[in-house]
């Protein structure tokens, strides 16, 4: 009976990871992880993780940015983005100064050292997940990077969002 038990636990857990992988958030999130640990030591001769990357690429596009900007353009909330660029400014990649007109505003700029690491670390990342797409081919890895382009920032089939409505008033109307 135990060796049977076990067999039936095997076929049930295999059953259970198939169905798992037929999940898009199962597969993007596994992916995801995946990719992490082929670029992750691709990124550490150079002492940054890719949340470090993504916020120097930014830096790196021409204009200045405030914290705040730069925090809206990835996505993050205040209090990530602060301890993300006091880590960056701890290691000498950036620099913040006072915004010329708005005192209160932090404008942060990648430093010489940081455009530095910022070229060799891109280097290293693409090499990197090269490697990690070669399973697909050129043509497969360019059609999944275009089609998580469309899920990331295309139009989205369906129903619209819904709107966040106004909460009511404190006499119950509706705003």
């Amino acid at each position: 009976m135990i060796g049977m038990s076990t067999e039936m636990g095997a076929g049930v857990g295999e059953r259970a990871a198939a169905a798992r992988a037929g999940h898009l958030g199962y597969l993007l999130k596994h992916a995801w992880l995946r990719a992490q640990e082929v670029t992750g030591p691709a990124l550490a001769p150079y002492g940054i993780g890719g949340r470090e990357l993504a916020v120097l690429l930014v830096l790196a596009e021409g204009e200045s940015l405030s914290q705040q900007q730069a925090a809206g353009r990835l996505e993050v909330d205040r209090t990530t983005m602060v301890a993300l660029l006091d880590e960056l400014q701890a290691k000498g990649l950036v620099a913040r100064r006072p915004h010329p007109k708005d005192r209160r505003r932090n404008i942060v700029e990648l430093t010489g050292k940081g455009r530095e690491t910022l070229d060799a670390a891109t280097r290293a990342y693409r090499d990197a997940e090269r490697r990690f797409l070669a399973p697909l081919g050129a043509a497969g890895a360019e059609r999944l990077k275009e089609a998580l382009q469309v899920l990331v920032v295309g139009p989205v089939s369906g129903p619209p969002r819904a709107e966040k409505a106004a909460p009511p008033r404190s006499d119950g109307r509706p705003r």
